[in-house]
């Protein structure tokens, strides 16, 4: 056997184990989902006698659905979430953007550069440390969706100019500022109409990063939010969870129907998300 003959083969197994690693990976991530999908049609007996069968002795059933929504009153506590995470995302996104811009179109500015490093400096910082301050400090203004909007975009926004501010940096020629600004748009204006439509990929990798961020959030709207009418999705599924008895079946339909949402927005945005992230990374 040659050389040649032999790297060939070497690539060839490389390539092969390559493979089985990215295969068992990738049902070691799904197998939660697809454990999820197959006991949400099964009674709550089928599910303790046998979780991994695709059908249970009782046969496929629906009657976990309604129950669930039911018992977590769906349509308003996801009402509650939907708002919640359009709210905050869409004022993370225009605020983040907007302030990218300024950072990066006034760069010789002193404060811009000290305000861009204490966001990047800011990211390092865990919300742990920060959640026993936060009750006690603003203990007088929560259990309110406002409160909780803001804090979800006050947490976000230093991330989010992150990525505004290599994408506008690298992507965005001031040429096209300056061309717009000749034909007598003023600052607000070339923002809004040449660099805003350019930021495409990078909106919609910061909207279903924190999309999903602020979907599925738990610990905050735990600390803010204390009437059963403003629960979001993932505290209202604290409901299934009893002190001696838990309905499997209940908790499964609850996670399914909290996952589906945002699932769907990731499969139509899902394009743009690489793109996104790596869009103020190499310049073009």
């Amino acid at each position: 056997m040659t050389e040649n003959q032999k790297a060939a083969r070497r690539k060839k197994i490389a390539h092969v184990i390559m493979w089985i690693v990215l295969l068992a990976l990738f049902i070691c991530f799904i197998f939660p989902f697809i454990l999820v999908v197959l006991n949400v049609f099964k009674t709550k007996g089928d599910i303790t006698t046998d979780p991994l069968a695709l059908i249970g002795a009782h046969g496929f059933t629906l009657e976990n659905f309604p129950k669930a929504m039911e018992k977590m009153n769906f349509l308003t506590v996801f009402g509650n979430s939907l708002l919640i995470t359009s709210c905050s995302t869409v004022l993370t996104i225009v605020v983040s953007s907007m302030m990218a811009f300024v950072i990066v179109r006034n760069g010789r500015w002193k404060l811009c550069t000290l305000m861009f490093s204490l966001m990047i400096a800011s990211m390092v910082i865990p919300f742990q440390v920060l959640m026993v301050p936060l009750v006690s400090v603003y203990g007088t203004v929560l259990n309110s969706r406002i409160t909780l909007i803001l804090m979800h975009v006050g947490f976000s926004v230093s991330m989010a100019v992150f990525m505004f501010h290599g994408s506008i940096k690298t992507n965005i020629p001031l040429e096209l500022e300056e061309a717009a600004t000749i034909d007598g748009c003023n600052r607000w204006q070339t923002y809004w109409r040449v660099v805003f439509p350019l930021l495409k990929p990078t909106i919609a990798t910061v909207g279903i990063i924190n999309a999903m961020a602020y979907w599925n959030d738990y610990l905050l709207p735990s600390l803010l939010l204390k009437q059963k009418a403003l629960y979001t999705i993932p505290i209202a599924t604290q409901a299934f969870y009893g002190t001696y008895s838990t309905d499997i079946g209940l908790i499964m339909a609850a996670l399914l129907l909290a996952m589906l949402p945002i699932l769907v927005l990731y499969v139509f945005l899902q394009k743009y998300i690489v793109e996104g992230v790596t869009s103020g990374a190499v310049k073009g």
